[in-house]
C-alpha cells in the first residue's frame, strides 16, 4: 500500500503547528506558564529543551518557528559544523540591520564539542541569536557552563500512555495528514498497547502505526496486537549505552540491591542484558557492590562477584544472563554493611586535609647502613615476635589516634 500523501514519515506529516494541538508537557507549555506566554509574545531567551527521545523538543521548536516573526534556521549537530554557524551568523547580522531576529534550532546540541560550542557563546551573548538547543543527554554534562548560563533549560518529561494514545488517535483521524482517508480497524487496546510499548516516545508510537498500515495488502487494514509486536521487536527498550539512561538504570539496579529489593534488581538487570549492555560491565558494577555496601558484613559477596565476572567472561551472551541474576539476587539479599566504604572517605579527607605526611621512620624500610644510621626502622616492633599485641603508632603524629573503622562493640 502506497503512502496516501507523500514519502514524508507519518510523524513529521502530523506535527502540529499551534500550541493548542501540541499534547503533553503542561508544565511547560500548559495555561499561563511562563514560555507559553513568552511564545504569544514572540520574546524568547535562549534555551535549552532536555528529554528522552520523541518527548516533543524538535516538535516545540518548530511550533516556535511559525508563531514567530523572527527567521528560523534549523540545524543537526550531527552533520552540521563551524561552517554552516558562519553562515548563519552572516545571515543574522543581515537581518539584525533589517530590525528582524534570528532564532537557531540546533537538535542534539551535546552532539557539538567545546570548540563548536565557544564558536556559537559570543553570538548567544550578545544576542546575534536566539538559540534553542535541543537534547537528550543531561546539559550539565554536555552543554560547556558559559553557554549553559545564558540559555534556560527547559526538562520534558517522557510523555505518558494517555498522551501518546491521543496522538495515535488524531493520525487515525486526520484525512488531510494521516490515515483518515483509510479504511482501518484498530481496536483501543491496540493503540493502548501501541501506546504502552513506545516507552513515551511519540515518534516511535507512530512509526510503529505507519509500519502497520503500509504493510497491509488488503483495502480493509486490520492492526493486530501480533502486528504491532512485530514492528516493535525490541526497539522499546530504549537505552543509550553512552547517555544518560545507561546511567540512570544501572543506579536503579544499584540502589535495589542496597535496599534488598531482589525482584527490583532483577528488573533493572534484565532492562540492562536485553538491550544490549555489555554483561562484563554489569559484573564490574556488582563486584563494585560486594566492597561498598556489603563488605565485612558477608566476605563472600566479594567472591560471589568475582566468580560472576569469571563465569561472564567465561560463557558470554545470552547464556550469561542467569550468572548475573544469582549475583544479583545473592547480593540484594545480603546482610549490607558501608563500613569499609565510610572508613575509606574519612581517610581520604585526612589525605586531602594533611597532604603527604612522611612515613614515621620506625616504618621505614633500611636495606642498606646509611639508612639504618639516620634512623631508618629504629624502634619497629615486629609483630610476631609480641604475639601480635605491640604497642605501636602506625599512624603519622599528626593523625595519632585517628579512627576511620568503627570500633567492635
Amino acid at each position: 500500500m502506497k503512502n496516501q500523501n507523500n514519502d514524508q514519515p507519518l510523524a513529521d506529516r502530523i506535527r502540529p503547528l499551534c500550541l493548542d494541538d501540541f499534547f503533553g508537557q503542561e508544565e511547560i507549555v500548559g495555561e499561563r506558564r511562563l514560555l507559553r506566554e513568552a511564545i504569544k509574545s514572540d520574546r524568547l531567551p535562549s534555551m535549552i529543551f532536555w528529554g528522552p527521545p520523541g518527548s516533543g523538543k524538535t516538535t516545540l521548536a518548530f511550533i516556535i518557528a511559525k508563531q514567530s516573526d523572527s527567521q528560523f534556521r534549523q540545524i543537526s549537530a550531527v552533520t552540521s559544523g563551524k561552517k554552516d554557524l558562519i553562515q548563519i551568523l552572516d545571515e543574522a547580522r543581515e537581518n539584525k540591520k533589517l530590525g528582524r531576529k534570528t532564532i537557531l534550532f540546533i537538535d542534539e546540541i551535546h552532539r557539538w564539542n567545546k570548540a563548536q560550542q565557544d564558536a556559537l557563546l559570543p553570538h548567544v551573548e550578545k544576542g546575534l541569536v536566539v538559540l534553542i538547543g535541543a537534547t537528550t543527554e543531561n546539559p550539565s554534562f554536555e552543554v560547556i557552563g558559559a553557554l549553559l548560563s545564558r540559555c534556560q533549560v527547559f526538562v520534558f518529561k517522557q510523555l505518558d500512555t494517555e498522551c501518546i494514545a491521543k496522538i495515535i488517535n488524531g493520525a487515525l483521524e486526520d484525512k488531510e495528514k494521516g490515515f483518515g482517508g483509510l479504511n482501518i480497524k484498530i481496536e483501543k487496546e491496540i493503540i493502548n498497547l501501541i501506546a504502552q510499548m513506545s516507552n513515551g516516545d511519540a515518534r516511535k508510537a507512530l512509526n510503529v502505526l505507519e509500519y502497520a498500515v503500509l504493510t497491509s495488502r488488503s483495502d480493509e487494514i486490520k492492526i493486530t496486537d501480533d502486528i504491532i509486536k512485530e514492528a516493535f521487536q525490541k526497539s522499546y527498550l530504549i537505552y543509550d549505552k553512552d547517555g544518560e539512561e545507561h546511567y540512570n538504570i544501572i543506579s536503579a539496579l544499584h540502589k535495589s540491591m542496597r535496599g534488598s529489593d531482589a525482584d527490583a534488581a532483577l528488573y533493572w538487570l534484565a532492562r540492562m542484558i536485553e538491550a544490549g549492555e555489555d554483561p562484563l560491565y554489569i559484573a564490574r558494577r556488582i563486584t563494585r557492590f560486594a566492597s561498598e555496601d556489603i563488605g565485612l558484613a558477608n566476605s563472600r559477596a566479594l567472591e560471589q562477584a568475582t566468580a560472576a565476572y569469571q563465569a561472564c567472561h567465561f560463557i558470554g551472551v545470552p547464556e550469561c544472563n542467569v550468572i548475573l541474576a544469582q549475583a544479583v539476587v545473592y547480593m540484594a539479599k545480603c546482610k549490607k554493611s558501608n563500613e569499609l566504604y565510610v572508613a575509606y572517605q574519612k581517610a581520604v579527607e585526612d589525605v586531602k586535609e594533611y597532604g603527604n605526611l612522611p612515613v614515621p621512620l620506625h616504618l621505614r624500610n633500611a636495606p642498606t647502613k646509611f639508612l639504618k644510621d639516620i634512623g631508618y626502622s629504629k624502634g619497629y616492633q615486629y609483630s610476631p615476635d609480641f604475639d601480635y599485641k605491640e604497642k605501636q603508632e602506625y599512624l603519622p603524629p599528626e593523625l595519632k589516634g585517628r579512627r576511620y573503622m568503627v570500633e567492635d562493640k
